[in-house]
Order: structure tokens, then sequence, then C-alpha cells
């Protein structure tokens, strides 16, 4: 072994010594807690079998992905070592750690079966990798300097400094702030105390908008505050807002392990107060009525929960049951969570009504259906998405209506992984059918094309190559080899066609598999072998087993010999696509192979397409 591996090896030894002893002393929490539940086991089992559906099932379920097996391996390891480059994806969206200057994170690098994988963990750094909330906080961080569109509606006021703040934020994460502004929601402006340093009040407000704690603090003759001062104030603000956590945040703040550990922990206490917040006020406070009285709603600005724009959504017609006239839902929001969609940041920046502040709430229409809005509102205040197969693609193009790339790719997971991603040509053959009565592959594909989801268009060509004799011959698949060939402007005879391409491509894998899971190179391997010179009776036994069992002992029972017959029945009469009868699966195999490319050649002749 080469003397840089071995140090590697040591130094990863070491690494792990030292963390279970700050461990033991408490100095550091275990990112990486020993789970022998069912569900942990159930989806270690998933990575190692590049099970994309299980694991999406497991950790919608809430299963701790950062947790470790009795053999000290995470999910994220078994993956990567594994080479299930979509699996290590999913864990890493899903807030899995990968850190090289942890015993786990390093131990999933070096172990990682390729260089694709290595290079994924590698993308996912700090902030990445640690921070699966970072999206919500960086929004809500951001609106303290965001100046346009203006979305504050209360200024704070601190010694001579003042603060445009977010009255919702305010109630959210402050107790304090939440029993005033009850009390008085008409609120415009609140002045602090004068002996109150601006900074201990701005490093409070930076908490309370999910932002890093500073690691300096300006204190000396310049600023008028001593250092002692300014951490006496920042205790006494902290109090007095109720957010006792926010000294022991700042005083972590040095030490990059505690940091994330406590950011972490911080993030995730400040989503749920968001989410609280919502579910009680934004979705307690929806309006469902009749389409024809929409215009008669009048929604004041000055408001108890302080929104500012009403989001209108109107039931599909054919969600109407009979005799029931059609009915519209309102829901009250916020502009500044509606800006982390491109859409609506757009439409407030603009000159138009909707960007305009009147007395009286604008209602916007959205294009989707009441539950599909619910969702993405759900995803813009809380990083939330969790929504069934049924609207996934519905959830698709709203998300792709409104430019929320990151719902994009959770609708596209939610899809492909409920397919068969990584199922083996087995696996898939059991499932035939099935699935396809849970989606609908050729509108999927479509999806895909409208709203440029790579990662759909690969799901939906391999899911069609590993049930492809179910689909080849029916107009719906000839149909959607002519729109991929149209996809192309300007297609020239000799240009490829993508949908064949990569159908070809899974099929090639589909085979292959399935010579992996038959144990062929196994085989090979014994009939490589060089007989062994004292055992020549072994070697006559082992090709009489191929034979079948016709030369079996005549005086074992009737009911045993018909089982023998039947087993040689199985072995001598299997069917190919065709019908025509093979010898083995290998060569069932290899005739249903070249009859599914024949089949797609005739195909491609009949549409009078080359590729």
């Amino acid at each position: 072994m080469p003397e840089r591996t071995v140090l590697r090896k040591d130094q990863l030894e070491v690494s792990l010594v030292n963390e279970k002893k700050l461990i033991k002393e408490g100095a550091i929490k275990d990112d990486n807690p020993l789970d022998e539940s069912e569900p942990f086991r159930e989806l270690c089992s998933a990575c190692r079998k590049g099970d994309l559906k299980v694991c999406q099932e497991k950790i919608t379920e809430g299963v701790n992905v950062n947790a470790r097996d009795l053999y000290d391996y995470t999910p994220l390891i078994l993956a990567s070592l594994c080479g299930h480059y979509e699996v290590a994806r999913l864990l890493l969206e899903s807030g899995s750690l990968c850190e090289r200057d942890t015993f786990q994170g390093e131990r999933c690098l070096y172990n990682a079966l390729n260089d694709r994988i290595r290079n994924l963990l590698l993308e996912y750094d700090y902030s990445k990798s640690t921070d699966p909330l970072q999206p919500l906080a960086g929004h809500i961080t951001s609106l303290l300097t965001r100046d346009t569109p203006v979305t504050t509606d209360i200024v704070v006021t601190a010694s001579d400094e003042s603060f445009h703040l977010h009255k919702f934020i305010l109630a959210a994460r402050s107790p304090y702030f939440h029993g005033k502004l009850a009390a008085a929601p008409e609120s415009t402006t609140w002045k602090l105390p004068g002996n109150i340093a601006p900074d201990a009040f701005n490093a409070a407000i930076r908490y309370l908008y999910l932002g890093e704690p500073p690691r300096e603090l300006r204190s000396g003759p310049g600023t008028g505050f001593t250092e002692s001062e300014v951490f006496g104030a920042i205790d006494k603000i902290s109090k007095h807002l109720e957010i006792q956590s926010l000294m022991d945040s700042i005083l972590d703040s040095g030490d990059r392990r505690l940091a994330r550990q406590r950011r972490t922990t911080e993030l995730a206490k400040g989503r749920e107060q968001m989410e609280e917040w919502y579910r009680a006020n934004v979705l307690g406070n929806k309006i469902v009525l009749e389409t024809t009285q929409v215009n008669d709603v009048k929604w004041d600005r000055n408001n108890s929960i302080f929104a500012d724009v009403l989001l209108r959504s109107d039931e599909l017609p054919d969600e109407a049951e009979d005799g029931e006239v059609q009915k519209s839902t309102l829901f009250p929001c916020h502009r500044a969570m509606l800006l982390r969609s491109e859409f609506f940041q757009t439409m407030f920046s603009s000159p138009f009504r909707e960007a305009q502040v009147t007395e009286r709430l604008h209602i916007i229409d959205v294009d989707c259906s009441p539950d599909v809005l619910e969702i993405i509102l759900t995803f813009l205040y809380t990083e939330r998405a969790d929504f069934p197969l049924e609207v996934a693609v519905d959830v698709l193009f709203a998300a792709d209506m409104l430019f929320i790339e990151k719902l994009k790719t959770k609708a596209a997971v939610v899809i492909s992984t409920l397919g068969s991603s990584g199922m083996s040509q087995a696996e898939a053959a059991k499932t035939r059918g099935k699935d396809e009565d849970d989606i609908d592959i050729y509108a999927i594909m479509r999806a895909a094309w409208l709203t440029r989801v790579q990662r759909l268009e690969e799901f939906a060509a391999r899911f069609l190559a590993y049930r492809l004799e179910a689909h080849i011959d029916t107009p719906e698949f000839a149909e959607l080899i002519r729109e991929s060939a149209e996809r192309i402007q300007a297609r020239q005879e000799v240009d490829s066609i993508e949908l064949i391409d990569d159908i070809r491509f899974y099929l090639n894998e589909r085979f292959r598999l399935r010579f992996n899971d038959a144990g062929l190179d196994e085989m090979m391997d014994e009939q490589a072998k060089p007989a062994d010179p004292e055992a020549p009776e072994n070697a006559e036994e082992v090709s009489d087993i191929t034979k079948g069992v016709n030369e079996l002992d005549v005086s074992k029972p009737a009911d045993a010999a018909e089982e023998a017959q039947e087993t040689e029945d199985s072995t001598h009469g299997i069917r190919a696509l065709d019908g025509g009868m093979v010898e083995d699966e290998f060569d069932e195999d290899t005739m249903n192979y070249e009859i599914l490319m024949d089949k797609l050649e005739l195909l491609l002749e009949s549409l009078s397409l080359e590729a």
C-alpha cells in the first residue's frame, strides 16, 4: 500500500479518536449518532442498492440522514462507496454532511467509488452541506439590505440608528414583538431605550432574520461603548426580546465545529417558528368563496397578520362537483417572502398595478389549483416541499411558471424516485404495469421537455427502456419519438434523436445489468478454470447438471420425477418476445435485446426518420 495512503488512514483514525473524546467530554455534539432503528436500516440498505424510491420515502419520514450504523457507515458513505450518484446527490440535497475536517466526511471522500461522485461531494462545501435551510435563511437575511422593492412595514429606532423591518418576521421570531404587535398591529414605528447599543440590537436583528452571529462587535472610544458594555447590552436585549440563545450563538461563533452545530440548531428552530406562524396566520386566514364573489373582497392594508398582497387560485373546472358553483381561494401573503420567486420579484419591481402600495390589498391571480398554490407558499415560507406523486407534475409546471428552480428539482425528484430509477432489469420486470398505473410516462416526458428538466428526461427514457416491449408497438410511443425529432430545430436527416439515443443507452444498461444479476461473469470464470486432475468425475457431474433430469434414479417417487420434468421444461421451454423458443435465459436476453433494437429501427423507418 502506498505510503501516502497509509498516512491518510492514520490521520482518519486519529481524527476519529479525537472526535470521540470531544463528544464524550461534552465539548461537541455527535454529528453522526448511532441509529439501530428499522427505518434507518432500510435507508442504509436502499443506499447500498441505489434505490432512490426508498431513500426518498425514508427522508420524507424524517430519518436522520447523518446517523451511522453499527459499522460506522453513514448513508452518504454507503451511497458513495457503492457508486450510486443519484442517491448521493439526493442525500446531499437533503442535508447529509461531507466536511473534510471530520472523520465521516473524510471517509466519504476517501471511499468514493469514482471521480464523478468525489467531485459531487467536493461541490457541497461547508455552507451547502451543513445548512440545508440556507436558501431560506439567506433570503430572509437579505431582506435587511434589500432596497427594492420596498417590503418593510415598521421602523425600529435604537439610539440614533433606525432599522427598517418586517412585522411578520418580528412577530414570528420574538415573543416580545409577538405580544406588542398583536396588541397594536397598526404600529409603524418603535423606539428602544437609549441605553441599548445599536450594535447589540443589530446583532439581535440579524439573529431574528436567520443571519449568522457577528464575530466582531464594534466597541471602543469611537463608538461610545466598551466591549463589556456591548456584551452586556446584547445580554439585555436578548432577555428583553426573549431570544435567550443569542449570546450562546455569538460565543460559539469562534469555533467552526461549534458554530456549525449551533447554526444548524438555530436555523431549524427559526424555520419551525416561521412555519408555525405561517400555518396559523396565512393558511389559517385563507378565504374560500364563490369565484363570482372574489372582486367583492376588500382587505385593508392595516391587518392583524400584516399581509400586503392576496394570491388567488381558482378551482379547476373538473374539480367542482355536479351542480356546485366554481370556488376560489384567497391566500393573504407577504411580498417579502414571495420575492423568493423570480416571477413575483419582477412583478413587484415593475411599474404595474400589482407593485403599487394602496389602501386595499391587490388580488393577484395564480394559474394553478389551490392545493398546488398552498404547496408553493409552504415552500416559500418554510422550505418544506412534501407532496404526493399525484400532484407532482402540477407542482413542476407551477414552479416552472413562477421560476422557483429548487421546487422544480424537488418535483422532479418526487416523480423520478417513485419509478424504477435504481432497479435492476429483473426488479423492473416485476413492476411493469403497476408503475404505469401510477404515472403517465408520456405526460412526464413532455413535462420534462416543456420545463427543461434534464433529470426527468433521463428518468422517463430509462423508464421506457426498461419496459420497452410494453410501449414500442403503441401509437403513443411512436408519437413521442416523432415529437422528440421535431424538437431539434432545422433537423437534418442524419441528426440523432435524443430520446432514441437515451433509450438505446438504457436498453444496453438494462441487459448488461441483467447479465450481472444472473452472475454470468462468475460462470464464465468458473468455466475458464482448469479441471482438477484429481477429480474428473466432479467435472462430469457439473456438465450433467445442465442436461436436465433424464438420468435421475427411476426409483425416486413419481412426484419427484414430475417436478424434475417441470424443471426441464422451464429450462428448455423459454420463449423470447417474438414467440421463438430459446434454450436458456441468456439466449432469451440476447434475442430480446436484438428484437427490441430491430423494432426501434423499424419504427424509425415507418416514421421516415433516421437516427
